[in-house]
């Protein structure tokens, strides 16, 4: 069988190697310590993911036979005025919009940010027909109220929700089913409200990866060692370098996890071949960690609806690679879009820059953001001395509390962790997360939590 994996893959594809084989515990040490699995990486050294960008031919006992890239991310900037970037972008955008959800009622996830607000602006001038959507935690930053701003502009129908305490719980087999422990539980925090997608609409519009896409990370020229370190502090998890090392030398494994861990950085930034720092380093993302991190938990909304991704197209990764840098900055083709087809989309507030919009963000007033510091201060204050702490992640509405914490430790139990990981070490981050550092060890008890799901299915298979 030939098998074309797209540039970005939407769902990972996986294949045998080899008839055997056993659990790749470096790999699960590298997933332990950054919360998705690295390259072709899966939990068993015989079976990988199918690269991107590449076309595959396997057997037929799924057994990969050969393998031929096809596209390489690169950097060749044309000699092109913004101007002309921007008319390109917005041609190739609203005709990949158009050909992914053609006449079908559209289902647009709505944030404050600017992935979405981007789609909504297209949507509606294209006439599309949308049923928008946002949520919230309970108790946390009101999200959906820009949200909903951006619909009743649009004229989109719109729900807000509310992440709830404790849902994980009724939905952590049927979410350890689709993602198939290849990412932590909390983290697809739309699984609290997936029972509501069958009624909204026809397809899904996704506004994944257009953030990294569409952005720089303004850097200098680094060496290739900088490079390694950049990307070796963003892709750790906070407490996951201590957490993976446990486990490196609970397993007896050769050297230390540390080393082992940004040799495979290096080696797999070696295999781009770009010059410019910023174009490479977004190249990495998007060719290593959008297929193994972004696109895992994209199962969740296709269980119910299918999905379209404008940003994933092929097409919308090959004109990236010939936009120049510094057009790609600051968001800008994507704000000066939303102004040219939806004014006044670009007069709401831009969540990443609160209180400002997309007009007056670059010319802030030192009164104005004051202001807004000590209210939304005021406010955090206020809801602390009422008995309701702020809420910011989604592991502190389904991991605090007596209730959460029983249903926790029900699982790490019955789950027979301890055949994987030393009931030591269990105990240890289990009391540190309750009773010491719970930011410092909510990674930690998340992956916890997944390999003990992951030992449960292999145990019940």
């Amino acid at each position: 069988m030939q098998i074309t994996n797209p540039i970005i893959p939407i769902k990972p594809k996986e294949v045998c190697i080899d008839t055997n084989g056993e659990l790749d515990l470096k790999a699960i040490c590298v997933f332990s310590a950054i919360g998705f699995f690295l390259d072709d990486d899966t939990y068993w050294t015989h079976k990988k993911v199918l690269k991107p960008a590449s076309v595959h031919r396997t057997s037929s006992e799924n057994i990969l036979e050969k393998s031929e890239p096809y596209f390489n991310w690169h950097y060749t900037p044309r000699h092109i005025s913004f101007e002309q970037a921007l008319e390109e972008f917005s041609q190739l955008f609203e005709a990949i919009i158009t050909e992914q959800v053609e006449d079908k009622k559209v289902i647009l996830p709505l944030s404050g940010g600017l992935d979405s607000r981007t789609q909504a602006a297209a949507l509606t001038y294209l006439g599309a027909n949308v049923s928008a959507y946002s949520y919230e935690y309970r108790n946390g930053y009101p999200e959906t109220k820009i949200a909903k701003q951006i619909a009743q502009v649009c004229d989109f129908d719109f729900q807000s929700f509310k992440i709830g305490k404790g849902y994980l719980w009724k939905k952590l087999d049927d979410l350890a089913k689709l993602n198939n422990c290849y990412s932590d539980f909390t983290s697809p925090r739309q699984m609290a409200i997936s029972d509501e997608f069958s009624k909204m609409g026809g397809v899904f519009s996704l506004g994944h990866w257009g953030d990294v896409l569409f952005d720089s990370y303004n850097s200098e020229k680094l060496s290739h060692d900088a490079q390694v370190q950049f990307l070796s502090k963003k892709l750790l998890k906070r407490g996951g370098l201590e957490f993976a090392s446990k486990l490196w030398q609970t397993w007896d494994l050769e050297g230390d996890f540390k080393s082992y861990f940004e040799n495979r950085i290096s080696n797999l930034l070696s295999t781009i071949k770009i010059e410019d720092t910023n174009a490479k380093l977004r190249a990495f993302k998007s060719k290593y960690w959008a297929p193994r991190w972004t696109s895992v938990n994209l199962s969740v909304f296709e269980n119910s609806k299918p999905i379209t991704l404008p940003y994933y197209d092929n097409r919308m990764c090959e004109f990236i690679c010939a936009v120049p840098e510094a057009f790609l900055k600051d968001r800008q083709l994507q704000i000066e879009y939303v102004k040219m087809r939806n004014p006044e989309l670009a007069t709401l507030v831009w969540q990443d820059k609160r209180p400002y919009n997309l007009y007056n963000y670059t010319n802030p007033s030192t009164t104005k953001t004051l202001s807004y510091k000590v209210i939304n201060k005021l406010k955090r204050t206020a809801s602390r001395l009422s008995g309701k702490p702020y809420i910011q992640r989604n592991w502190e509405l389904q991991f605090l509390g007596d209730t959460n914490k029983q249903q926790l430790e029900a699982v790490l139990l019955n789950s027979k962790l301890s055949e994987l990981i030393p009931e030591e070490i269990i105990t240890k981050y289990t009391k540190s997360f309750y009773n010491e550092d719970a930011l410092r060890n909510a990674h930690p008890m998340n992956m916890l939590l997944t390999l003990a799901k992951f030992n449960q299915t292999q145990n019940n298979g």
